[in-house]
């Protein structure tokens, strides 16, 4: 069962962060090279965090040891 959940979140997060990256870039009006591996980071980051926070939330809640 955790498998799945972490399966979950981790796709969950991933597609956040991706989300988030293609936001930023397409505000910024960012195309080409430049343009991916600023969504590259950005996004990768922004899954990095997320899943950070989201296991912090967790072990605060006391779900996670």
């Amino acid at each position: 069962m955790w498998l799945i959940l972490d399966l979950l979140a981790i796709a969950a997060c991933g597609g956040a962060g991706a989300l988030l990256a293609w936001l930023v870039v397409s505000t910024l009006g960012w195309s080409g090279v430049g343009g991916v591996i600023a969504a590259v980071v950005t996004g990768m980051l922004a899954a990095t965090l997320l899943w950070i926070g989201g296991v912090a939330l967790l072990r605060a809640v006391g779900l996670l040891k």
